[in-house]
């Protein structure tokens, strides 16, 4: 009873009071903040807001019924109703996304980051690294010295280094093809409408391949025959599957970090996929200092201007050891080996969700198909370079639309750092019938950045914004080119200081598969359109309307291309 006293009651009323303290300042902020005068949909829920509704329903349909409802400029209820700022403003989103010290991923989000994937300079460091940064840009930006203002210039995810690795994706493109037809070839139906064939887990499966091989010198094998699963593979299934349920306590354990040493079944599970990953991670980092080594000049000195290496992890290793950067500027191995999920979540996931949605567009606009196979059957190879690719000007508008239509990622936010001020493009109305063209924000507000929404804005991209057409880029409405994107008029890679640098390895990946897969097969879909849905987690995936699974999946019809 004694030691009850002594150490259980002491910290029961610390974390109280802790809760406490951020319940004042939770409602403080609330009752002070001028997001409080914005109009919006009304809170369906006193712990989720109206996250429920944004989880439980397609984005942009719910985001298009809001903005029709309240405007471009409104305000939504997260977890616990705290106000966040919605707009599709560009000059209001490109001053957040300019501004990335001042704002910032909240804390709760960084939390569940490191909850998946340690607490190292890890994925969010990477993905959103500062464009201006020289040779060492994924390592010296990342270090508390780094130096903000050196010249842009980034080895991995540059086009040189992105030239190097198409092989590695029109190879497994091409084993992923040879798959495909042996499938076909098993049903015997196949030959006059086709296989019936879901190409959500076959897509994954081949850029887990291309990740593993292009991100880290790991091989998955996951198109393998045997199909026997692999540990790597299964820890991130793990991580991913466990971030993705919605309850309480998780929610809690972000907002009160006390209440993070209450054991539960979700941080037993990631804890021993990060073992699993740390075990397997520290076993690629000692063969890609092995490599470095090897590549050292007779004096043993490895030079930060004479990097090679085919994997991303070798040529991040490769710089890290550089004999002639600073000492400070390096990263110590448990932050070398973070980048490992940050190369997973980069090339895997968001390349294949981009390729699944394209197959799916081009069975609603089957002249789009048409249109695309033509252009790639003039390519006399089955192995163009990466310039030959990004010289197919329909390839092109092709994968444009689809990144525009169907983003990975749907939504993404920021937490303002300090009080500021927000201009707008376009006036707003508020709550009370008082027109603004600008609002205060206080420390602590929340701004959601609506990529999806803003991709699909009828006032950006005109009257047909929601429809699936290539052509639209051939010329850009005006009102689009004031899209703060890092490409393509696009917030799909997001923009400004923390723009997503691999992006050049996301296009060229989805280029490389969409050229053998259209020109070998011809896709129809194997059910009604009315059946398809999407869900977001992570990433955002087709589902059945009809499955109370609610699996990621798209079942096609796939056929082999007859020529005439």
């Amino acid at each position: 009873m004694f030691l009850l006293e002594r150490f259980w009651f002491p910290a029961i009323a610390s974390i109280t009071c802790f809760a406490i303290w951020n319940l004042c300042q939770f409602v403080y902020r609330q009752l002070t903040s001028p997001l409080r005068h914005l109009r919006g949909p009304k809170s369906t829920s006193l712990i989720y807001g109206n996250m429920g509704d944004i989880r439980g329903t397609e984005r942009p349909k719910l985001y298009g019924k809001w903005a029709r409802e309240y405007g471009n400029t409104m305000k939504y209820n997260g977890f616990f109703n705290r106000d966040q700022l919605f707009t599709l403003d560009t000059r209001a989103i490109n001053h957040v996304l300019t501004h990335s010290n001042d704002y910032q991923k909240k804390a709760t989000t960084r939390y569940d980051l490191a909850q998946l994937f340690g607490e190292g300079k890890h994925v969010y460091s990477l993905l959103r690294a500062p464009s201006t940064v020289n040779r060492l840009a994924f390592i010296s930006s990342f270090t508390r010295h780094a130096n903000s203002s050196i010249r842009s210039d980034n080895p991995a995810f540059g086009p040189a280094q992105i030239r190097a690795l198409t092989d590695i994706f029109l190879d497994k493109a091409v084993e992923l093809r040879g798959l495909w037809l042996s499938e076909i070839a098993k049903q015997s139906a196949a030959t006059s409408t086709g296989a019936r064939i879901d190409v959500v887990p076959w897509l994954s499966r081949m850029t887990l391949d291309v990740i593993g091989l292009a991100g880290f010198n790991y091989d998955f094998k996951a198109l393998s025959a045997d199909g026997k699963p692999n540990e790597l593979n299964e820890a991130f299934s793990t991580m991913f599957s466990a971030s993705q349920r919605l309850s309480v306590l998780p929610i809690l354990q972000a907002w009160i970090p006390p209440l993070r040493l209450i054991p539960t079944e979700r941080t037993r599970q990631v804890r021993a996929a990060q073992r699993t990953m740390t075990r397997i991670g520290k076993e690629l980092l000692i063969n890609a200092k092995a490599a470095a080594r090897a590549s050292a000049t007779e004096k043993g000195e490895i030079e930060k201007n004479s990097l090679h290496g085919r994997d991303l992890l070798s040529l991040l290793v490769k710089a890290n050891m550089a004999t002639d950067i600073p000492e400070s500027q390096r990263l110590s191995d448990e932050d070398v080996l973070a980048q490992v999920p940050t190369f997973f979540i980069a090339g895997h996931e968001t390349t294949s969700t981009a390729v699944t949605w394209a197959l799916y567009a081009m069975t609603q606009v089957p002249d789009v198909q048409t249109k695309l196979r033509e252009e790639l059957l003039t390519v006399e190879t089955d192995t163009p370079s990466m310039d030959d690719l990004m010289a197919l000007p329909y390839l092109d508008t092709v994968v444009r639309e689809t990144l525009r239509v169907y983003p990975p990622v749907p939504a993404t936010e920021r937490i303002a750092t300090k009080d500021d001020v927000l201009s707008f493009r376009k006036p707003f109305t508020d709550k009370h019938g008082a027109v603004h063209d600008s609002i205060r924000v206080s420390k602590g507000d929340a701004i959601t950045i609506p990529i999806m929404a803003m991709n699909l804005s009828t006032e950006l991209w005109g009257p047909d914004a929601q429809e699936f057409k290539p052509e639209r880029w051939t010329c850009i409405p005006e009102g689009a080119s004031h899209v703060p994107g890092v490409w393509g008029h696009l917030l799909t890679f997001i923009g400004g200081f923390r723009g997503c640098i691999g992006y050049r390895f996301s296009l060229v990946e989805t280029k490389a598969i969409l050229f053998i897969l259209v020109r070998t097969f011809e896709f129809a879909l194997a059910v009604p359109a009315s059946e398809i849905g999407s869900k977001t987690a992570i990433v955002q995936r087709p589902v059945l309307r009809s499955d109370p699974t609610n699996k990621a999946q798209l079942p096609l019809l796939v056929r082999p291309y007859q020529t005439i």
